[in-house]
């Protein structure tokens, strides 16, 4: 008889230390700070192993990890809570290892194409991702769209840019997209192309966090754009580039500055581009703040 309890008391003890564990365990990474939440991940072997047959949603768990530790950490940047930027490789990697486990996850994509891309800048990792999901989603345009304006806008590589888009085109039945092609590698490089994808994003977007990060850049985008606009009728009727934002007011080819949702000011550079001092980041514009204390931006 007491053999047969044995076993009843081991996993009864089992239950009660477990019960004691988890509690104040759940109760610190509750109370724990939302940018330390993404934590250590084992490696990809592991997690396969742990997952077993339930890949898809262990893949979908990891995402829906990295998308809650990430919007936390736009929403304290915009509060002004914390000016650190979060862990971008982390981040790549539990995607990474998210997608090797569903390839299929279109989240996973697309939330990549928003952090590696515009916060990370690591856009060749991005495409490798995007070239990688489009053997599997072979029916899905929007990866060779994303893949197409990365690879003209960022990296200047025309030739596979007009590949992708080509790709986009024939798959969506678009002639939008074909157009893309020519009409966008034509004027890559210029303002106008970000604010189209950035719209295009918008529309497409199924996640709010991400949603919600294209739209303020999109803001910034258009400000730029507003004084770029400036700054050619500025030119032709002065044949000259303008030598600040200062002086497009003080001529009135520019109505009121706009603002730049990342906290910065825009300036010209002296080739006539117009920048802004937060680099298009809610850490850009403190990092500039502290390397530039003391000193008056006359540039602006």
């Amino acid at each position: 008889m007491s053999s047969l309890r044995r076993p009843g008391l081991v996993l009864l003890a089992a239950l009660i230390l477990y019960s004691v564990t988890i509690s104040p365990f759940t109760d610190y990474m509750r109370r724990k700070p939302v940018e330390e939440k993404l934590g250590y991940l084992p490696t990809l072997k592991v997690i396969r192993v742990m997952a077993a047959d339930q890949k898809e949603v262990m893949g979908a768990s990891l995402i829906m990890k990295v998308l809650m530790y990430f919007g936390g950490i736009t929403m304290k940047q915009q509060e002004k809570i914390i000016a650190e930027p979060p862990d971008y490789v982390m981040m790549s990697r539990v995607i990474h290892g998210a997608l090797q486990l569903d390839p299929y996850n279109m989240d996973g994509y697309y939330f990549a194409q928003a952090f590696l891309v515009w916060d990370a800048h690591q856009v060749a990792i991005a495409n490798n991702l995007l070239d990688y999901g489009m053997k599997y989603r072979t029916w899905d345009w929007s990866l060779p769209f994303f893949a197409g304006f990365n690879s003209a806008y960022f990296l200047k590589d025309y030739a596979k840019a007009a590949e992708y888009f080509k790709r986009a085109g024939e798959l969506s039945g678009s002639p939008l997209y074909i157009n893309l092609t020519g009409r966008y590698l034509q004027e890559s490089g210029k303002t106008g192309l970000a604010i189209g994808y950035l719209k295009t994003m918008i529309a497409t977007s199924r996640n709010d966090t991400a949603r919600k990060s294209f739209e303020i850049r999109l803001k910034a985008f258009e400000g730029v754009r507003i004084i770029e606009m400036a700054c050619d009728r500025f030119r032709e009727k002065e044949g000259r580039i303008p030598s600040s934002v200062a002086e497009l007011l003080a001529s009135g080819f520019l109505q009121a500055l706009p603002l730049d949702p990342y906290g910065g000011q825009f300036y010209l550079e002296p080739d006539g581009k117009v920048a802004t001092t937060s680099k298009f980041a809610f850490a850009g514009a403190k990092n500039e703040k502290r390397q530039n204390s003391g000193e008056s931006h006359e540039r602006h």
